[in-house]
């Protein structure tokens, strides 16, 4: 939980200098749906301190999206999906490409200036609630 919060506030304050300089400023926090107090409130699980992290870097996302708008910095996250990655055996066999995530990534990082800012998106372009 540390790094996901802290290291996002660290990131994100130590790169907003180069930001401002930027024609097109982007900032794309990598959450989960897990991390939807909508989603999480409907589903029972476990993992608290990984839900709890993305819960907390959804506020993250949604306090910079306000604080750096005058600045014309877009700030948004995206739920990846379960991938098949190394982190765990499920996201192994059953999860979908990792490619499609990071088109999702580059999709929001690329966003026209009238894009959305303060958004939660899906790996698929959907809205994801908070």
């Amino acid at each position: 939980m540390r790094r996901t919060v802290f290291g996002v506030v660290a990131m994100t304050n130590a790169f907003v200098p180069a930001l401002r300089r930027s024609e097109h400023p982007r900032i794309v926090n990598v959450s989960s749906s897990t991390g939807s107090l909508t989603v999480s409130s409907a589903h029972s699980g476990g993992y608290a301190a990984y839900r709890s992290s993305k819960t907390a870097l959804n506020a993250l996302t949604v306090f910079y999206a306000h604080a750096l708008a005058e600045h014309g910095i877009k700030v948004n996250a995206l739920a990846p999906g379960l991938r098949r990655t190394d982190l765990n055996a499920t996201a192994a066999a059953s999860g979908g490409d990792p490619a499609e995530a990071a088109h999702g990534v580059v999709r929001l990082a690329l966003l026209p200036d009238d894009g959305p800012t303060g958004a939660f998106i899906s790996w698929d372009g959907t809205p994801v609630p908070w």
